[in-house]
């Protein structure tokens, strides 16, 4: 899709509430400290503590995946493990832009009357603070990032797109889920929420749409003018 079909403007027309991914579609988050070094680092810190560290764990290059690893295997190391990348994650914002069109969708859903809500894998305290960097924490209603030391909060669960739309009193035929993962689709099915593809890398329209998003784009200006 390559500009505001019908079906786009149909799926916004009805939202009134826009639940939106963080990495990828607002920002890329490890641009700047790619997730490989983070991961690293990570498994630095374990090894610094005397942990030996499972083949799996050792080739993780996904600081996420990483994290659930650990949380499959020794849930007692899961708090230090995800307080370490919350701490990275927040040093990697601070080395990223917002992704064209992000800054100009949180105008237009704001202009309209439409409100926003970060629904992330993310740590909240990362997209916080990217949030506030960027000027942009007026324009979202509420952070709903992984829980702590509860990877089992992540997408593909629908724990946090459910949490955010019942901080905003919203149903899911008035919600929209924007996402560029098809964990984010299969998230927004569970809620009962259609969601939006970004496709952002070469192959991933075909993924998103297998994974049976309601619309495909490839750029947030898209989204952004067809709210408009």
């Amino acid at each position: 899709m390559t500009g505001a079909s019908p079906s786009l403007s149909d799926l916004l027309r009805r939202a009134r509430h826009i639940l939106l991914d963080f990495d990828g579609p607002v920002c890329s988050v490890f641009a700047g400290l790619p997730a490989a070094e983070i991961a690293e680092r990570v498994r630095g810190q374990l090894l610094a503590q005397g942990e030996q560290l499972p083949t799996q764990w050792s080739t993780e290059k996904d600081p996420l995946a990483l994290l659930r690893y650990v949380a499959d295997t020794r849930s007692d190391l899961v708090p230090g493990v995800d307080a370490a990348l919350t701490a990275l994650e927040i040093e990697a914002v601070g080395l990223s832009q917002p992704t064209p069109g992000s800054r100009e969708l949180l105008l237009a859903c704001a202009d309209s009357g439409r409100s926003v809500s970060m629904v992330s894998n993310n740590s909240g305290a990362a997209i916080t603070a990217f949030l506030a960097a960027q000027g942009l924490n007026g324009y979202v209603a509420g952070v709903f990032g992984r829980v702590p030391g509860d990877p089992s909060s992540m997408k593909p669960s629908p724990r946090l797109l459910l949490e955010a739309m019942e901080a905003e009193a919203t149903k899911p035929e008035q919600c929209i889920f924007i996402g560029d993962a098809a964990r984010d689709v299969e998230a927004g099915e569970a809620a009962g929420v259609a969601t939006i593809g970004y496709a952002n890398k070469p192959g991933k329209d075909v993924r998103l749409a297998d994974s049976g998003a309601a619309a495909v784009v490839y750029s947030m200006r898209t989204i952004a003018d067809a709210v408009t």
